[in-house]
């Protein structure tokens, strides 16, 4: 199962909750634990999109060990696996767990309708990193649960046999490689997980990494994204020419991203766009195929500023608590304690929130490498979620991705120059109309 999309900017599909949004409201009590484990008490449900990790047992060793500094809590896991889409329609009522993963699609300015607070920015921040992802006037509503690096997970040796030994350092370099990965090889160059969405999605995750500016986001509330040079025009570029000159999958209606692991693990594909957090996963099936884990890599976006690669750490998945929970001190202690305590950043490969952790095994290269890691400015998230549900576009979610290799591949009219023009055309109607 993946990670968990969708780091980053909120989906313009928030608008599918506007009835939800509109008459939800739940109680505005924080979610505080008690200081005393023993006097916290109560049955919890927590959501998740980790179903591989419900149904081997993971998470039932997380919640035994919880439960020897919460005697008196019991946790129950639902795995559920199109966690988006389920989890979005169930908070059209108060049913959506005591603890939970923010979908992407609920808007920033929305979080205080659906989640307790957390305590305020200033406070929490002196703990963790990542706090501005989850604040709304100065309260925060979420805590993010790990921050993976951005970047290609490959197969090193596949790349080696065809004679890639370097990262590419542009986009037609990195085009070049998986030419030669084609040619020399005979292997699938890039996977775009085309059929399950979600992967397509993340490309977005590389906002900020073609021009190193942490302020690439904030500047679409005024700029065209996709005008020549800035960073998501070089991103759906790249993808869209992968495409067109054949170096993907060759039919992306039948793609498959659990038999994509082992495709990768195994020499079958080239190369995925993904976050760190996939790094173990490929591993993991690298070992069970009988490769070594090190066959497995992870690349930075084939872009330099100023002569060096960089990075967005894009954080995943914020933990909440559910506004209308009865067991909200509960809740809030196994937010604490999974954060604090559990260790799951370092099995996702992730950067942890908690500041005092060290960087994880997956990026520890990248910084060797001198490749800077940087965080966007989401201060302004806010306005970036109103203009992008205004223009329809959804620049987190995988629909307008999947035409862009719709006309790559010739299944639908059109060009990049046509496709690149209609997405600056409705981005900048949405600003006009948001205001």
């Amino acid at each position: 199962m993946r990670r968990g999309v969708l780091t980053g900017l909120a989906l313009a599909t928030a608008a599918v909750l506007a009835s939800a949004c509109g008459g939800s409201g739940g109680s505005a009590a924080p979610a505080t634990a008690s200081g005393d484990p023993a006097k916290v008490s109560g049955n919890i449900t927590v959501l998740t999109n980790r179903t591989d990790l419900v149904n081997d047992g993971t998470m039932k060793k997380y919640a035994d060990d919880f439960a020897k500094a919460y005697p008196n809590v019991r946790v129950t896991f639902e795995g559920i696996t199109d966690y988006e889409g389920e989890v979005k329609i169930r908070m059209n009522s108060e049913n959506y767990g005591d603890v939970l993963l923010i979908p992407n699609a609920i808007a920033k300015g929305d979080y205080p309708k659906f989640f307790a607070p957390l305590g305020s920015a200033a406070e929490l921040s002196k703990k963790y990193k990542f706090t501005q992802a989850g604040t709304v006037n100065d309260q925060v509503y979420g805590i993010v649960s790990f921050t993976p690096a951005q970047g290609f997970v490959y197969n090193k040796e596949l790349w080696d046999s065809a004679g890639v030994t370097e990262w590419p350092k542009t986009p037609e370099e990195f085009l070049s490689a998986l030419k030669a990965v084609k040619d020399k090889t005979g292997a699938t160059p890039l996977y775009t997980n085309y059929k399950d969405g979600w992967p397509l999605s993340t490309w977005t995750n590389a906002l900020g990494s073609v021009t190193c500016d942490v302020k690439a986001e904030k500047a679409m509330i005024t700029e065209d994204p996709w005008a020549p040079g800035k960073d998501l025009n070089v991103i759906d570029s790249l993808l869209f020419d992968a495409v067109n000159r054949k170096l993907t999958e060759k039919d992306p209606t039948t793609t498959n991203w659990e038999e994509s692991k082992n495709a990768i693990a195994t020499g079958k594909i080239g190369a995925m766009w993904l976050g760190s957090w996939a790094v173990p996963q490929m591993q993991a099936a690298a070992t069970k195929a009988g490769k070594s884990p090190e066959t497995i890599g992870f690349m930075p976006f084939p872009a330099q500023a100023n002569g060096k690669f960089c990075t967005v750490l894009a954080p995943d998945y914020q933990y909440a608590v559910n506004t209308h929970s009865q067991n909200k001190a509960a809740a809030r202690a196994w937010v604490d304690w999974f954060v604090d305590k559990s260790g799951f950043s370092a099995l996702n490969q992730g950067v942890s929130s908690l500041k005092s952790d060290p960087l994880p095994s997956a990026i520890k290269p990248l910084g060797e490498a001198g490749v800077q890691l940087i965080e966007m400015e989401t201060d302004q998230r806010v306005q970036v979620d109103a203009i992008d549900k205004e223009s329809e576009v959804g620049i987190k979610a995988p629909e307008y991705r999947q035409r862009l290799i719709d006309v790559a591949r010739g299944a639908a009219k059109g060009d990049l120059n046509s496709v690149l023009a209609e997405l600056s055309g409705k981005w900048k109607a949405g600003q006009e109309s948001a205001g």
